[in-house]
Parts: C-alpha cells; structure tokens; sequence
C-alpha cells in the first residue's frame, strides 16, 4: 500500500522552477462572525485598558507630564527665544523638586528657567550654558555633595537631544504632554508593564549587588515645576520602600570609588566647575551655589564621605563665588525630608520663599558681574 507520503504533493520552490515567478499561496479565509470579533476584542482591550488605570489610580498615582529630554529641551528654548537674562536652576533632584516655580514667580515676578535633572550633576548644563552666549542672567546650582563631587552623569544626553530635535519628535512631545499624559495615570515608567514584571523578587545572581530602580518620588509639570510625590510622604509602606531603595546605595558608596580616586575626582569637578564659572562671570552672568537640606542617614553619609572642608568649601574657593549651606541659615532648617533627600510637598513652597528671600536680599546685589 503506497505512503501516504508518496501520493502527498511536494511544493516547488524557485529553484525548482527556473525563470518562472513564484506563485503566490492562496488560502481561504474561514467563514466566521469577524464583525463580532473584532468588536470584541476592541472590547476586551478597553476593559483591560481600564483595569490597568484603575489599579494605578487605587495605588494614589495621578497622571502626570514625563520629565523627559523632550520636555527638558522645551525649557531649555526659552533662553533661545529671549529669556537670556533669566534666572535659570541647575542641580540635581533637590533643586529639581524642592524649589517651587510658581512660589518663585510670585516674589520675584518672572519664573524662572528649570534645566536641573535628578541623579545628575549640573557641571555638564553649566558648561553648556557657559557656551551659550544668548544666556546673561542668574545661575542658581544646587550642589548635592554625591552628585556633584562624584560627576554623576545620568540624564546629560538631554543636552544632545535639544540641539538635534527633529520636527517629529518636537510634535510627538507636544502630542504626549498634551493628549496622553495628562489623561493617563499609567503612562509612567514606573508603571509600564515591562517595568512592574522586572522588579518582581526573581532570584538574585550570585556575586551581582542586588540594587533596585529608584522608584516614582515625583510629580512633574508641564513646564518641569516639580514636587515630591505625596505618597511618599503620606504612605509609611512606600516611604520605607524609598528609603530601602537609598540604603544598599549608601553602602556602595561608602567604598566606590575608593579614596585615591574619590579625592581625584573631586579635584577634577572643581576644576572643571571654576572653569565654567569664569567663563559665565566673564559674560556678566551672577552665580550663586546652593546646598539644599537632606537628613538622617543621606546627610551623615555625605558629611562623612565627603567632607564639607574638602568639598563645598574648597569649591567656593576655587570659584570665587558665593554659596548658601543650609546647615548656615535657620531659616533652611527644619523642614520634613521623609526619605531624607527632598523637601515634602507641604514644605516645599516655604523652603523656596525662604531661600528667594536669602538669595535675593542677601546675594545677588552682591555678586559681581
């Protein structure tokens, strides 16, 4: 009896058929309710859709704009389009969410420029502004001692992306700010799928420090005003899960680099800082440092690491530029640091008041040009 294999026909491939096209396989469509399909799955997407924005919302998160580098070349424009002589903040994730646009805008009557980003050192948006001659006005750096002395360097290629925006992606950024974030509370990193799966407790690789992604702190504006999220403050599991998050990093920290390079690369950010700097005051910019509260164990890290003789000290010294420490003022003292690195929601606009005050009663007609 033949196989079923030898009576079963064997398709011809181009090889097979020289100087003949191809023919293209036919197959038949089953007959099925495809209307109904389709109505369904539409169906079936938005109700996940919804599912998903539910569980977000009931987790306390509210939509909010991304601090990307698409927002951040928005800002970054306006010294392009006339706002040379403007106060402009630079400085890591203390500048960015404990001083407070609108508060600023009241007292001083212009609101100021926000070019900081957190986890990063401003050195690297100095410098830029330092290349820019359209920019004349003041500089306020926030100087976070681990950021700072230590030349972190996360979010610098924001520089890049201003100065190569495309036409599209100018309108995809006024698409999603406009149209997707401030409806969505899902659109979030923090809570894209791929991110939730990530950070479930999967087993660790031997020898690899186990570090987990610095969670959502934040909540970020249109024009990058920005605050600490309250959940942070309000919600005692999650603060304990932020200060989680800080405490294998503290340890990192402690022994990388080690003390020989530690020491050469604070030198080489001074160094790199007073250049800068001469370069602005030799525009006729103002420059004023500022060292914004932490506590606890951040704070007693940092006075340990990176003493303050050995850093803000000598900074202002290579500089020539003055500098508010708030552990000088009373006035920046205490306020409520719930994970121990940024100012709460509910005392941020009175630090900002408060700082405007000693920056611009006591500094800036003080300065020299």
């Amino acid at each position: 009896m033949p196989s079923s294999t030898s009576n079963s026909k064997v398709r011809l491939t181009a090889s097979d058929r020289p100087g003949v096209a191809q023919p293209v396989p036919h197959r038949d469509i089953p007959m099925l309710p495809w209307n109904g399909i389709v109505i369904g799955a539409l169906v079936m997407s938005l109700l996940m859709l919804v599912a998903w924005e539910w569980h977000w919302r009931a987790f306390g998160m509210l939509p909010t704009i991304r601090s990307s580098d698409g927002l951040w070349a928005i800002q970054r424009r306006r010294i392009d389009n006339g706002e040379g002589d403007a106060t402009v903040l630079v400085g890591d994730s203390r500048m960015y969410f404990d001083l407070q646009l609108p508060v600023w805008e009241r007292l001083d009557g212009k609101r100021p420029i926000q070019l900081s980003f957190e986890g990063t050192s401003p050195l690297r948006f100095m410098e830029d502004l330092a290349a820019d001659p359209k920019f004349t006005g003041r500089l306020l750096v926030g100087v976070s001692p681990v950021m700072f002395f230590e030349g972190f360097a996360r979010r610098v290629a924001a520089i890049k992306y201003y100065r190569d925006e495309s036409p599209s992606q100018r309108i995809g950024q006024w698409l999603s700010m406009h149209l997707i974030e401030p409806m969505f509370a899902f659109d979030d990193p923090d809570f894209a799928l791929a991110t939730v799966i990530e950070r479930q407790p999967w087993p660790a690789r031997p020898g690899k420090v186990p570090l987990t992604d610095v969670r959502k702190i934040s909540v970020t504006e249109m024009d990058r005003n920005t605050h600490l999220w309250s959940k942070v403050e309000a919600d005692a599991e999650y603060r304990a899960l932020v200060r989680g998050i800080w405490m294998p990093r503290f340890a990192l920290w402690k022994h990388d680099p080690p003390p020989a390079k530690l020491r050469q690369l604070i030198r080489e950010q001074i160094d790199r800082c007073a250049k800068a700097v001469m370069t602005l005051r030799g525009r006729g910019v103002k420059v004023l440092f500022v060292r914004l509260p932490s506590a606890g164990p951040y704070l007693e890290l940092e006075n340990t690491l990176l003493p303050r003789a050995d850093t803000w000290d000598a900074l202002l010294a290579a500089t020539g530029v003055p500098g508010i420490h708030f552990e000088d003022y009373p006035d920046l003292q205490g306020f409520d640091l719930p994970e121990w690195s940024h100012v709460s929601p509910a005392d941020a606009d009175r630090l900002t008041e408060n700082l405007y005050r000693i920056v611009e009663h006591d500094f800036w007609h003080r300065v020299r040009e």
